[in-house]
């Protein structure tokens, strides 16, 4: 008897693999948004692999627009700019303000990786905060751009802004007009600088990085939002 005991073990073993395999597959087939294999859609809320499939966008032009072709949202892609480590060519300027709010100019045209991580961001992290804080919502965003070819100031690698692949948020508009600046607001004890706060608390993981007015002060008057490529999908968020 103990000599059949052995094989016996492994085909259990074996089955209990194969069930909790199939489970698995069947837990990533209903929630899409954990599983780095499955196309992105904005519908889907943030997820464990939605940080990898944004930048995976951020390198794929055609798939990147295919998102908001499927979920047939009007936008204008903006023509290609620049040339070798400065080309952005994902440019595009959404229609109307139901995925994100105004912005502030609106002529900003960031990347379509950045634009599908900041229609993720207004709907799973910045509204909320709003409601949380002020009990109504966000209508508008100012921003300090998104394409400037240049370097990293005080390193020599290349900013993403060289690609559009980043944009700069300096002020949020609530919907009774009320502006929450990060210039003035950072350091409010009141709910303007709670809001704040959470919003950038809250978005570490969803953007590669993420740099505030803690970072240093150069980044005293906004947020720096970008989907940069990095070695093991690592995220910066200070």
């Amino acid at each position: 008897m103990a000599r059949h005991r052995g094989p016996m073990l492994s085909l259990l073993l074996l089955v209990l693999l194969g069930a909790g395999l199939l489970l698995g597959w069947r837990w990533l087939r209903a929630h899409p948004e954990h599983d780095p294999f499955a196309p992105f859609d904005l519908a889907q809320p943030q997820g464990w692999a939605t940080h990898r499939k944004l930048v995976r966008l951020a390198g794929e032009d055609d798939a990147c627009f295919a998102v908001f072709d499927r979920a047939g949202e009007r936008y204008a892609r903006r023509p290609a700019i620049g040339a070798e480590q400065c080309r952005a060519s994902q440019r595009m300027i959404l229609a109307g303000n139901r995925l994100v709010p105004s912005m502030r100019p609106a002529n900003a045209a960031p990347g379509c990786a950045v634009t599908a991580a900041l229609a993720l961001w207004t709907r799973e992290i910045v509204q909320p905060a709003a409601q949380d804080h002020f009990g109504q919502k966000i209508v508008g965003l100012e921003n300090l751009g998104s394409y400037n070819c240049r370097k990293i100031a005080g390193r020599q690698a290349q900013s993403e802004h060289s690609t559009a692949n980043a944009i700069d948020i300096s002020a949020f508009i609530l919907a009774d007009g009320t502006r929450i600046a990060l210039r003035t607001d950072w350091d409010d004890r009141g709910a303007k600088g709670a809001f704040l706060h959470a919003v950038r608390d809250r978005s570490c993981g969803l953007f590669s990085t993420l740099l505030s007015p803690d970072y240093n002060r150069a980044h005293a008057d906004h947020f720096h939002l970008d989907m940069a490529a990095r070695t093991a999908g690592w995220t910066v968020c200070r």
